[in-house]
């Protein structure tokens, strides 16, 4: 059974988790994917892929580091499916001084598209398809770091950069998870499914 977990630090934690359990639905591959909330190194350890959903990207960070999930995602080399303050926490840059991952050959800029009060929905292409993007206090990548990787641009709203893939991670500025379009979490659980696939062959 395939491991999927959500980072239950702080954050639209709960949205991430129904919104895949959908997805999971909608691919019926319950028999095959579970979703579970996790906190800790050990349980993280344990998952096939994790989410890290919007929120604080500092207090994330912080707790990432503290309890040493940082340690336990890069020795399993865990999928990471970041989304905004997700996109953050994957970056190997920020305009911040605080805890990241630096999984992914990004640059990130914080509050991107302004406060709270700018936040916005608007309308986005990305896999060769249009879907809302919902933008609260959101980043973006303000800068690719290594030009001769398997980055991939995956989406960009008014010339910045709000999606990436690099390997098995994706990060995202919006937050597909407070729509009812489950489609962004269905291809990242069936690049896990496709990954474990390879793993075992």
């Amino acid at each position: 059974m395939i491991k999927i977990g959500i980072l239950n630090l702080q954050g639209a934690v709960s949205e991430h988790l129904d919104m895949t359990l959908k997805a999971i639905d909608k691919l019926d591959k319950k028999n095959e994917i579970t979703v579970i909330g996790v906190r800790y190194a050990d349980e993280v350890s344990e998952c096939d892929g994790l989410i890290i959903s919007g929120g604080e990207s500092t207090v994330i960070g912080k707790l990432i580091k503290e309890r040493q999930i940082d340690k336990a995602i890069k020795e399993k080399k865990i999928p990471i499916f970041g989304t905004c303050a997700g996109m953050v926490i994957l970056s190997k840059k920020t305009d911040y001084d605080q805890d990241i991952l630096e999984i992914m050959d990004i640059e990130v800029s914080r509050n991107s598209f302004g406060r709270q009060r700018n936040s916005f929905e608007n309308e986005i292409k990305i896999f060769g398809d249009s879907y809302s993007g919902v933008f609260i206090r959101a980043p973006s990548v303000s800068k690719i770091l290594n030009e001769n990787n398997e980055l991939e641009i995956l989406s960009e709203l008014d010339n910045n950069i709000i999606a990436v893939k690099q390997g098995n991670n994706i990060a995202m500025s919006f937050h597909p998870e407070l729509t009812n379009d489950t489609r962004l979490h269905e291809y990242y659980l069936s690049e896990i499914l496709k990954l474990n696939k390879s793993n075992r062959d």
